[in-house]
């Protein structure tokens, strides 16, 4: 880790010397509240603010007392990893009156606090908003009653509002992704995948039902990342007759072989006239018609519960940051905003305008305007709901266009989860755009060796949940088989090629380009979808296969932060896979809490290391017990984990111990996890349709075959910011360091400052980047089809 350096972060304007903060948390708890909770302190305390607790939601406002506390930095240690909120939220009917408002602005006045950064769902930041519309009447009617000083009126004339969306139904409109979702997510696909072991062995058909209120999102991406048979959601309820569609397809699934089935149910599922549709109609339904041994599972709370998901707890420190920034910028004009993320960028939405687009969904959908309310729900949920339909409901031959075309598919490279997710849903979208697929075993390898099959519908069924890569990988480049692939393409008229892999896979696709000029079986689109738990490719934001990596080191890491629970002060040194990438060192440090993470992308020298001990040497003479420092595996040549773990064993003496863990391959297996699952399903179903389009723009009508020669018939599909875009490789490699294997300019760097703040060093922090205030109606454009966050 580079010296930390004394430059100021902040303009002169973004000081919070002389601001008091206060941070709650309302509503309904979720994962990840705690890391927006221990963002927001520290950020507050390194910016020179005053941080208070306000215990019990609104609840403790009104109460005041003790509930209201000023935090230290050291009363937000050890609860990163914690689920719900250790704060505690409480539903408050006395918030709702005149009078407990009256008494929370008194309880807040009284400690100098007009800074409030509430987490919770709509109805709390809606209960916000009118706090800070009435606020200077309430003082005023204070200072009437004798309770305050005239002048308390001109000196805390205005209170400032941000919010964080804190729910794990993702029913808040202006943001991609709510804190909690994630992990929810997780919690029911754990539960998925352990039931359909259980339900392929009897032969059983289960009904599961998943939370979200009135919101769809958690059973419709859960039926995504599960490849469940049928799903039922609020937003668009199945069409008359669905109960006969149903049956059928769940006894063709059944002919076809399939040992199970899962219908997913919504807990606000209803049908066209608004009447709910239950879990126990269903399993009835299914006894009755077709027989089968049926089941219901009611997942109910255990959704809520468990330690946060890597992707929450970097999404709550990231937005708990911003929310503070946001707060330091509010002038008395500035309208109160909700901190959202957009893609892969934090913003800032006015928050009534959230509130009220929330609440059109609701009247659309008791108005039956179904296709609006999933139109106000948002890109990201539209675009699984059409993904969604692609995959899991499979045409009639009869009206399966005819295209005549043949696209392969393989992997290249090393495996990463969500691979087998992206094959799947590559062969299925195909099908159903008329092509006849072609799987590749063991990549170029296996292509030059004739390792090609085609596919149909029912061979990928069952492949979304499976880690690794079903169809073999290897890390063999094409060069050396060049004429054999060609050989082999002619043999079984490619037409188009799709590469799912890492970094082999992009120097893959500029060899293949490069051998157009030689060979016109070449000449064809050709397509990469980035996946590499590296996450080291250039043009992507993302690749498939490193959320699930990242979750695997957080969760290593907190188990091995427990187990020195008791025991006296320990620092732990971990090393992490990534090549010369310091994507998994980084940003798995942020979401574990790392005191340090040394990576090859900023350099570091011996003065470094003996700074991060100093520092590390005086936090724990306070009361902080457990240390954490992150590797990335190729970051020095010579400060290797070894010497790194002997530097901080012996400059430690008499304060803290010291053990080592190299994590190794264990960061590459295991079941991807939701995130990789979606993220590969939906930009592999973009790629395919991608790569249909340019099919029928390249097919030469006189020659009766494809030829495409031009750089935009050769691209890589990568997550930008804010949407996914198509970039021919070539155009790429000005971009890369291939010595290294890394992309020059990587956006996840701008995370570092992040987590050093968060481990109280001074540094320098970028403020060029953070979210500017938005209209939620346009902060979404046009072509972004498949979000980041799902």
């Amino acid at each position: 880790m580079a010296q930390p350096d004394t430059k100021k972060i902040f303009f002169e304007n973004l000081s919070g010397a002389g601001k008091a903060i206060a941070v709650l948390t309302s509503g309904g708890d979720a994962q990840g509240m705690n890391a927006a909770v221990r963002a927001v302190v520290r950020m507050g305390l390194y910016v020179g603010a005053k941080v208070y607790f306000i215990h019990e939601g609104y609840q403790g406002m009104v109460d005041g007392g003790e509930n209201i506390r000023e935090a230290k930095w050291e009363s937000v240690s050890s609860m990163l990893q914690v689920g719900g909120t250790v704060i505690g939220s409480a539903r408050c009917k006395d918030f709702r009156t005149h009078e407990g408002r009256l008494k929370a602005a008194l309880n807040l006045v009284q400690r100098g606090i007009t800074n409030l950064c509430v987490i919770g769902g709509d109805g709390s930041l809606t209960g916000a908003n009118l706090f800070r519309e009435e606020w200077s009447g309430l003082l005023a009617e204070l200072v009437e009653q004798g309770a305050l000083e005239a002048d308390a009126v001109q000196q805390y004339s205005a209170l400032h509002i941000v919010g964080m969306v804190g729910s794990i139904d993702n029913d808040f409109c202006g943001t991609d992704m709510t804190i909690g979702t994630d992990s929810a997510l997780h919690r029911i696909i754990e539960v998925v995948d352990a039931i359909m072991t259980t339900a392929q062995s009897h032969q059983r058909t289960f009904v599961l039902e998943v939370m979200g209120r009135h919101c769809g999102y958690l059973a419709l991406v859960s039926a995504l990342a599960c490849g469940a048979d049928w799903v039922l959601i609020p937003e668009m309820p199945p069409e008359d007759g669905w109960e006969e569609k149903m049956c059928q397809k769940l006894s063709a699934n059944r002919a076809g072989m399939k040992r199970l089935n899962i219908i997913i149910v919504a807990e606000g599922a209803i049908d066209r006239n608004n009447k709910p549709i239950t879990t126990d109609y269903i399993k009835d339904l299914v006894v009755k018609c077709l027989g089968f041994d049926t089941r219901v599972t009611i997942l109910g709370h255990v959704q809520r519960g468990g330690t946060p998901s890597a992707f929450d707890r970097i999404l709550a420190s990231r937005i708990g940051v911003e929310a503070v920034l946001a707060l330091l910028e509010t002038t008395a004009n500035t309208p109160a905003c909700v901190v959202s993320l957009v893609g892969n960028q934090s913003v800032r939405v006015p928050l009534m305008e959230c509130v009220q687009m929330t609440q059109e969904v609701q009247k659309a959908m008791d108005g039956k305007r179904f296709e609006e309310a999933v139109k106000l729900r948002g890109r990201s949920f539209e675009n699984n709901l059409k993904t969604y339909k692609l995959l899991a409901h499979r045409k009639p031959e009869s009206e399966l266009p005819v295209s005549n075309f043949n696209v392969a598919v393989l992997n290249v490279g090393a495996p990463a989860a969500g691979m087998n997710a992206a094959v799947r849903s590559a062969v299925r979208v195909g099908i159903s755009e008329g092509h006849k697929m072609f799987a590749v075993s063991d990549g170029f390898e296996g292509f030059s060796k004739g390792q090609i099959r085609e596919f149909k519908w029912a061979d990928v069924g069952g492949w979304t949940g499976q880690g690794g890569s079903l169809l073999g990988t290897k890390r063999t480049l094409p060069a050396k088989h060049v004429e054999k692939i060609a050989e082999q393409m002619r043999k079984h008229n490619i037409n188009a090629l799709l590469i799912i892999g890492g970094f082999e896979a992009f120097e893959s696709l500029l060899q293949l380009f490069e051998a157009r000029g030689t060979y016109e079986e070449f000449c064809i689109p050709m397509c990469m979808l980035p996946s590499t738990i590296s996450n080291n490719i250039p043009g992507t934001d993302l690749s498939i296969g490193a959320d699930t990596a990242l979750n695997a080191i957080v969760e290593t890491c907190d188990r091995i932060k427990q187990s020195a629970s008791g025991t006296k002060r320990r620092v732990f040194i971990i090393e992490t896979m990534g090549g010369y990438c310091g994507y998994l060192a980084t940003v798995g440090g942020l979401a574990a809490g790392a005191d340090a993470a040394y990576i090859y992308e900023e350099p570091f020298d011996i003065r470094d290391l003996q700074a991060n001990v100093e520092h590390l040497t005086e936090k724990m003479k306070t009361s902080i017990q457990r240390g954490l420092v992150l590797r990335n595996e190729n970051s020095s040549e010579n400060y290797t984990t070894d010497f790194i773990y002997q530097l901080y064993s012996e400059e430690g003496k008499g304060v803290f111990d010291c053990r080592k863990n190299v994590l190794g391959h264990m960061q590459q297996g295991g079941a991807p996890s939701p995130f990789d699952r979606n993220f590969g399903t939906k930009i592999s179903a973009k790629a395919m349709q991608w790569i249909t389009k340019k099919l029928t723009e390249t097919f030469r009508q006189d020659e009766g075959r494809v030829f495409a020669n031009t750089e935009d018939t050769c691209c890589l599909l990568g997550m930008r910011r804010r949407a996914l875009v198509f970039q021919p490789v070539v155009q790429l490699t000005d971009d890369t360091d291939f010595v290294h294997r890394i992309p020059k300019e990587q956006w996840w760097l701008k995370l570092r400052p992040l987590m050093k703040i968060l481990a109280k060093y001074k540094t320098s922090y970028d403020v060029s980047d953070s979210g500017q205030l938005e209209h939620v109606v346009h902060n979404r454009p046009k072509e972004l089809d498949a979000s980041v966050a799902m």
